[in-house]
């Protein structure tokens, strides 16, 4: 695995942000970007990239979570699906393949690079999916991880 610096653009999105349990999310994930894309082809829009979570902490009980698709434009949000935009700025990013189950780990890997080299992190992370476990078995998973950096 390797992390690499990036600066980002500002992104519009939507977005669904609620709590849950580790043990219910990713049934929560799954019936979030479920909504968000139903919403979306009623509007006659399509994703501007692949689905991502933002973790705003990593409480297992209590976990305070945004599932969001980028837009080309920004979009009025209806009901829990809200329109936002992904804030411009400079980020740590790893590309992960594997099952999510072994990403505390590499969270851990990206973290210790991250004080090595004297950067630290704003507090919320986001994980790009570029696959689905309904799509490929879990060792093919593809998960990149970005971290915003202060």
């Amino acid at each position: 695995m390797e992390v690499t610096l990036k600066d980002v653009q500002a992104q519009p999105v939507l977005y669904v942000r609620t709590r849950t349990s580790l043990d219910r999310l990713p049934q929560v994930i799954g019936e979030s970007y479920h909504k968000i894309a139903n919403y979306m082809q009623g509007l006659g829009e399509k994703p501007a990239g692949v689905p991502y979570t933002a973790y705003h902490n990593l409480d297992t009980r209590d976990m305070d979570v945004e599932m969001c698709f980028p837009v080309s434009n920004p979009l009025p949000g209806r009901e829990e699906i809200k329109g936002g935009e992904l804030a411009a700025g400079r980020v740590a990013a790893a590309m992960y393949k594997g099952p999510y189950a072994a990403m505390e780990a590499i969270y851990s890997e990206i973290f210790r690079w991250l004080a090595e080299r004297g950067h630290q992190a704003k507090g919320v992370y986001y994980e790009y999916y570029y696959n689905s476990p309904q799509d490929v078995p879990e060792s093919e998973l593809l998960t990149e991880i970005v971290i915003p950096l202060k």
